[in-house]
């Protein structure tokens, strides 16, 4: 197994697990959180393949979702032990969104697509599933969250393609980009890094906080049944 494909498999499944816990935040089924495992982790890479106009890798791959319901049956039985299953859903989500920017740009680079592309495909392969997984389930979306998210999948995207330009090895290229997208991602969710927000002058970001117009930097704190 190659280095991507070990990327691609790591990412199906902390994306998968992630939509299992938004299940468990639900207190759904066993079937909904297969359903939601597999929405989240395989969306990103569909949406990506169907852009790209190439097979659906999962279509392709159908170990991808047993893969993604090996994840939501373990987490069915662990969600109960987490102290914060909200905390550790974003912190998942970092490590899918860093595993994921990483194949979703060098897939592009593979099929001979230039840079832009890969730049994009990246970002789409990494969040988009996160924001199916958000809308679904009624979670408060990543990508509405003040601290940086799409940024930290830019990041691991052209840190990649920078790297395969210079020749680097793949691995070491996969590894360094994987690592630089969950280091923004991280300190993003620990220190509460943001970019500028826009808002009209004499408006502070805290006046829109209040007003629920954007959200604060710490996660949301978890509910009763966490």
């Amino acid at each position: 197994m190659t280095m991507i494909q070990l990327f691609n498999y790591a990412g199906i499944f902390v994306f998968a697990a992630t939509g299992a816990l938004a299940a468990s935040r639900r207190q759904l089924d066993i079937m909904a959180f297969i359903f939601l495992a597999a929405v989240t982790g395989i969306g990103g890479g569909t949406l990506r393949d169907l852009i790209l106009g190439v097979p659906v890798f999962w279509v392709k791959d159908p170990m991808s979702l047993l893969v993604c319901a090996a994840a939501a049956i373990l987490v069915y039985f662990t969600a109960n032990l987490l102290e914060s299953r909200y905390r550790v859903l974003l912190w998942l989500d970092a490590v899918g969104l860093a595993a994921y920017s990483v194949m979703g740009a060098a897939k592009s680079l593979a099929l001979g697509f230039d840079s832009t592309i890969a730049v994009v495909t990246g970002i789409m392969t990494a969040t988009f599933g996160g924001i199916l997984r958000d809308i679904i389930s009624g979670e408060p979306s990543v990508v509405m969250r003040r601290e940086i998210y799409v940024t930290a999948a830019l990041a691991g995207s052209l840190v990649y393609i920078v790297l395969h330009r210079l020749a680097v090895g793949t691995e070491i290229s996969a590894l360094v980009a994987a690592l630089a997208a969950f280091t923004v991602r991280g300190g993003a969710l620990y220190f509460g890094w943001y970019l500028p927000t826009y808002h009209k002058p004499g408006r502070s970001a805290d006046e829109l906080e209040r007003e629920g117009l954007i959200r604060a930097a710490p996660p949301a704190p978890p509910r009763p049944s966490d």
